[in-house]
C-alpha cells in the first residue's frame, strides 16, 4: 500500500514520534509515502522526516490555499523552490479552500492557476486540495482551455454528480481517505463505483481525518488499511485487490 497524502512530519501533531509513526505504518504495510508540503515553515519538517527515510518517502511543494494571503507570490516562489529536489514527485497540495474564509477567493484562483502551469511545465501531477471551491477549481481548469497537468483531487468526498463535472476536465485521480469510513459519508461511498477502482489511489491524510475505528484520535499512516477494506466493501472485492491496484496507480500517476 502506498500512503498518496500524509503530513507525519508535522511537529505540532507529531512531534518527535513521525520516525515511529513511520515504522509503525511499515509494519502495517505501507510501503511508500508522499509527504505533501503545506507553506514554507513546513519545509524543513518535511524534508528533516524524509531525509530519515529517502527510500520509501518522497515530497511534494506547494502553497496550500489557506496560506495564500496578500503576499502569496512570494510565499509561493519560496515554497517551489523544492521543486528542484529530485524527490518531489507532485505539486501541491495547492487550490481552493473557501470553507473558512473567502476574503481571499480571487488570489486562491491565481495561486492555484500558477501552480498548475508550473506543474504542467515541469511534467509533475498536482495534487489538488478542494474544499467548498469546486466551481472556482472547474472555472481555472476552463480557463487553461484543457491544457492540464495530471490531477489529483485529494481528499475526496463529493458526490456522483461532482466526479462527473471534474472528468467534463480532467481525468483525474481521487485520493480516497478516513472520510469514507465515516457513518454519514454516504454520497462518497455511492461516488465510488462511479470513480472507479482503476482511478483511486489511498491517502490517510495524517494527523486529520482518522478512519473508523479510530476516528477522533490522530490519525496515523498505519491506519491506511481500514481505508482499504472500506473501499474493498463498497465495491464488492477483496483489500488485496484494492492494496494492488491502488499501489499500481499511485506509482503510475506518481512515477515511483
Amino acid at each position: 500500500m502506498i500512503d498518496t497524502h500524509t503530513h507525519l512530519y508535522l511537529t505540532d501533531d507529531f512531534g518527535e514520534d513521525g520516525a515511529d509513526a513511520v515504522r509503525r505504518a511499515v509494519s502495517a504495510g505501507v510501503t511508500h509515502f508522499i509527504f505533501p508540503n503545506v507553506d514554507v515553515s513546513t519545509i524543513e519538517p518535511m524534508l528533516t522526516l524524509h531525509n530519515q527515510f529517502p527510500d520509501i518517502t518522497s515530497i511534494g511543494a506547494g502553497l496550500h490555499p489557506t496560506e495564500v494571503k496578500e503576499n502569496w507570490r512570494s510565499e509561493m516562489s519560496k515554497t517551489l523552490s523544492l521543486l528542484d529536489n529530485p524527490r518531489c514527485v507532485a505539486v501541491g497540495e495547492v487550490g481552493i479552500d473557501l470553507y473558512w474564509d473567502k476574503t481571499f477567493r480571487a488570489e486562491q484562483m491565481l495561486a492555484f492557476e500558477s501552480q498548475l502551469i508550473i506543474a504542467r511545465d515541469k511534467n509533475l501531477p498536482v495534487i489538488i486540495h478542494c474544499r467548498e471551491g469546486l466551481p472556482e477549481v472547474l472555472e481555472v481548469f476552463g480557463r487553461l482551455g484543457g491544457n492540464l497537468p495530471e490531477t489529483i483531487f485529494h481528499s475526496f468526498t463529493m458526490d456522483v454528480a461532482s466526479v462527473r463535472d471534474i472528468r467534463r476536465h480532467t481525468d483525474a485521480w481521487f485520493g480516497i481517505n478516513g472520510v469514507v469510513t465515516f457513518k454519514n459519508a454516504t454520497q462518497l461511498r455511492d461516488a465510488i463505483p462511479e470513480i472507479g477502482l482503476d482511478r483511486i489511489i489511498l491517502e490517510t491524510d495524517s494527523p486529520y481525518l482518522a478512519p473508523v475505528p479510530h476516528r477522533g484520535k490522530r490519525n496515523e499512516s498505519a491506519y491506511l488499511p481500514a481505508i482499504s477494506a472500506c473501499i474493498a466493501g463498497v465495491l464488492g472485492v477483496t483489500p488485496e485487490a484494492v492494496d494492488i491496484v491502488t499501489t499500481a496507480n499511485a506509482r503510475k500517476v506518481f512515477r515511483l
